[in-house]
């Protein structure tokens, strides 16, 4: 089978790298090439506990985090390239009596559904990390939880793919259409015809038509910081109402994130560095001596719905969505990649597939 994605994101290139693995002949057409959407300003945490703000959301996020430790050690070994990935749990903190009450329920709610998570008040959580802020008076820890290091993973993960065959082409998607019986993409270039198409473009889906249908998808701006200390200033990645910390083992740290409905405005702005260094600081004091090392955005790629698309098109043959994920895309692109692989390869729809079907946008 022949197979053009388009879109060379995270999740782009995982299911590149699920179908090439599969038998597939791969190709995947990005206008401005790997990693370079959503990706490139993620903070590559994994913690579906925290992100699941609905049913279907948490059980998509928890069915990928089962597939992580497989996928990372799969791509690092096709790659032979070594990728940050750490499993050391999350802290979710409350620095107010209401918060903590939140996430007094938000512990119980998890052990109800046989999630581990325990809280802890403040004296402990200092016990746990001693940089956090003192006015911090409890928090849940998620021991599942964890972080890939996003740019280390990319650079694996498009290794690993073209280690399998997979062909990476700079070109720009102007709409999906049958050609002579065949899906193709047209392009400026010229018209690429395959057995399927996977519209994997995150933000930018949405002026990709398929024939007359528009995924849709609308870009969310988020904004990151990557600072640096002489050695982690955490053990493992702290979550407070207004962003994340993630600790990286050579001591960079990234700090977290805006949500700015801007359009396609992929800026970095004075005001959103500001909000983000004073959010980072108030949950660790010593960022303020850190060294700032950059600051970057993305755009992420919502639906109404906050669930991805992913899934067969009802109104053109060959078509497949993989697009949507929002702030979600690292965490999900290896159950999304092995859901879009059986599809096309084995014709087997998991389950899942139910709770984000195309044709609930009509598509």
């Amino acid at each position: 089978m022949h197979v053009i994605i388009v879109g060379a994101g995270v999740v782009g290139c995982a299911v590149a790298y699920e179908l090439a693995s599969g038998g597939a002949t791969v190709r995947v057409i990005d206008a401005r090439g790997s990693g370079q959407g959503a990706t490139r300003a993620s903070a590559g945490m994994l913690a579906p506990y925290i992100e699941g703000h609905s049913t279907a959301l948490l059980q998509l996020g928890v069915r990928s985090l089962a597939e992580y430790d497989r996928f990372v050690s799969r791509v690092a070994a096709d790659a032979q390239r070594s990728i940050e990935y750490r499993r050391t749990g999350t802290l979710q903190v409350a620095r107010t009596d209401e918060e903590a009450r939140a996430l007094e329920r938000h512990g119980r709610a998890l052990a109800e559904s046989g999630a581990t998570a325990t809280l802890l008040d403040g004296r402990e959580v200092r016990r746990y990390e001693p940089a956090l802020a003192t006015n911090v008076r409890a928090a849940l820890l998620i021991p599942p939880h964890g972080y890939v290091r996003v740019g280390a993973l990319m650079d694996a993960l498009v290794d690993a793919a073209v280690s399998r065959g997979v062909q990476l082409s700079v070109a720009r998607a102007q709409r999906i259409a049958r050609v002579n019986g065949r899906v193709a993409v047209e392009t400026a270039e010229g018209t690429l015809a395959a057995d399927a198409v996977v519209l994997a473009a995150g933000s930018w889906s949405g002026g990709i038509p398929v024939d007359a249908a528009a995924a849709p998808v609308r870009p969310v701006r988020g904004q990151l910081l990557q600072l640096r200390l002489p050695r982690p200033p955490l053990s493992r990645v702290v979550w407070g109402s207004g962003g994340y910390v993630v600790p990286w083992e050579d001591g960079g740290v990234l700090v977290g994130s805006t949500v700015e409905e801007v359009g396609f405005d992929e800026s970095v702005t004075a005001e959103g560095v500001r909000r983000l260094l004073e959010r980072g600081e108030r949950l660790v004091p010593a960022l303020g001596a850190a060294v700032f090392e950059e600051a970057r955005a993305g755009l992420r790629p919502a639906t109404s719905d906050e669930l991805p698309i992913i899934g067969a098109s009802t109104t053109m043959r060959g078509v497949f969505y993989a697009t949507g994920h929002y702030r979600n895309g690292v965490l999900l692109a290896p159950f999304t990649a092995v859901m879009v692989a059986e599809l096309l390869l084995g014709d087997r729809e998991r389950p899942e597939l139910e709770l984000v079907r195309p044709d609930r946008f009509g598509l």
